[in-house]
């Protein structure tokens, strides 16, 4: 343990303590403390660089089933008292809530050893070199003729600290890492100009991409785009790439979230055991993948991370839930306090190439627009563009479309799914075929 994670830790204890003998019936306090590092560069010029450090502690106090929230970045013992005292007097004056409270302790059995979540070489690495690889990826982007201009490069890197204790007898501790860095580009000519981007990220330095992999990267996904048309309104199979699918993924997972299903804001609320997709619907959150880009040892409430299969063949095994969601739905947390972890679609056996050849009149999903989906009832309604198949081939680029379905009919209807899931982001899944969606785009002659 290092020495900073020792002494945060001990002021986390020592105060715990304290609202202990003030009266609080639980308390638990979280502290954050992050160093983190950001340069954006823009035809090749330094645009915005910020280097800053920040610390934070939160403490949760609970008097007979009434709660208090607090926070400061003063850790000064005289204004950490105070700061129990005042939440203790200010949770007697709330109301009393069943269900909260802080949950039982469980012992940990991943650290952050074992999740390889710090990369000391993230800190190591000089503030001009970030810049450099920064203004790089965008230099190699620019050397393509079919590229206008950058929208712009970034490096980003940091380091932080979690410790979370409380009077249930939980105290737990870890360091992570994290870096990335992206580009953009915009293409085309007149009134038709396509932008695109790629980033990619991670715990450590030597996981990232190659920085000239994700400029040509970037450049390839913005230039595919040039000379995008519109389509006539028709109903065709849909292709997803990874990056769409994902975000299909992350409506999903608000349809599944405790607070929605508790609240009956969305249409699968009554659906656990049952079926919601065929059988090539598996859908994981695991928190203890080393290396993991969301991987911790446990959640904000000192709650294990676990793998957890939330729909297993198409059926519905559970809610992504907390501690207070989890006793209002008579159900057990699943150590998704703070969030989800790496939720990801489990990959199939089909190639992205096989999948597109498989389609004889369809969209491949590349991009969408606005904020056009309902939990409550899974329709979908989004802004697209993409790339236009026809017997199996790229035929062109498409854009000022909409696509409109309901998310319970896709999941019913997927039909192939790729072996291409890459788990460097927090919501991932493959490429994925669809039976069909409706296209909106120019009206029929």
């Amino acid at each position: 343990m290092s020495t900073a994670m020792k002494q945060m830790t001990e002021v986390a204890e020592k105060l715990v303590a304290y609202g202990r003998k003030g009266g609080a019936a639980e308390i638990e306090v979280g502290i954050r403390t992050s160093n983190d590092f950001s340069v954006q560069v823009f035809n090749g010029e330094l645009e915005k660089l910020t280097e800053a450090g920040s610390k934070n502690l939160a403490i949760r106090v609970f008097v007979e089933g009434k709660q208090a929230t607090a926070a400061s970045s003063d850790f000064s013992p005289e204004t950490l008292h105070r700061l129990v005292d005042n939440a203790i007097t200010r949770a007697r004056l709330g109301g009393s809530d069943p269900f909260a409270g802080l949950p039982e302790a469980e012992k940990l059995s991943n650290g952050e050893g074992q999740l390889k979540l710090y990369d000391p070489l993230v800190l190591t690495l000089a503030p001009e070199k970030k810049i450099a690889i920064a203004r790089e990826l965008e230099a190699i982007g620019l050397k393509d003729k079919r590229i206008r201009k950058s929208t712009g490069a970034s490096f980003d890197s940091g380091e932080s600290l979690i410790v979370l204790v409380n009077s249930k007898g939980f105290s737990g501790a870890y360091r992570r890492t994290g870096v990335s860095c992206g580009v953009g580009f915009e293409a085309g000519s007149g009134d038709n100009l396509q932008q695109d981007y790629w980033f990619d990220g991670g715990i450590s330095l030597a996981g990232l991409m190659p920085v000239e992999a994700i400029a040509k990267k970037a450049v390839e996904r913005t230039a595919r785009m040039i000379g995008a048309r519109k389509v006539e309104t028709q109903n065709v199979t849909l292709v997803t790439d990874p990056q769409m699918s994902g975000r299909l993924l992350g409506f999903l997972s608000q349809c599944i979230a405790g607070a929605s299903v508790a609240r009956r804001q969305t249409f699968l609320a009554e659906k656990v055991g049952q079926r919601i997709g065929n059988e090539q619907v598996n859908i994981v959150d695991d928190g203890l993948i080393p290396s993991g880009r969301r991987s911790r040892p446990f959640d904000s409430e000192g709650v294990p991370c676990r793998r957890s299969t939330f729909v297993d063949k198409g059926i519905l095994q559970g809610f992504v839930l907390n501690t207070y969601f989890a006793r209002k739905l008579k159900m057990s947390s699943t150590g998704h306090a703070g969030g989800l972890t790496n939720f990801y679609w489990e990959p199939g056996t089909s190639t992205p190439e096989s999948i597109v050849k498989s389609v004889d009149k369809g969209l491949l999903l590349t991009g969408v627009m606005g904020q056009g989906t309902v939990p409550t009832t899974g329709d979908i309604s989004l802004g697209a563009s993409g790339l236009w198949i026809e017997k199996g081939e790229i035929v062109f680029p498409v854009a000022e479309i909409t696509i409109s379905g309901n998310l319970a009919d896709l999941l019913m209807n997927v039909e192939m799914v790729g072996n291409d899931v890459d788990l460097a982001h927090g919501i991932n899944a493959p490429t994925i075929k669809f039976k069909q969606i409706s296209v909106g785009g120019t009206a029929k002659a």
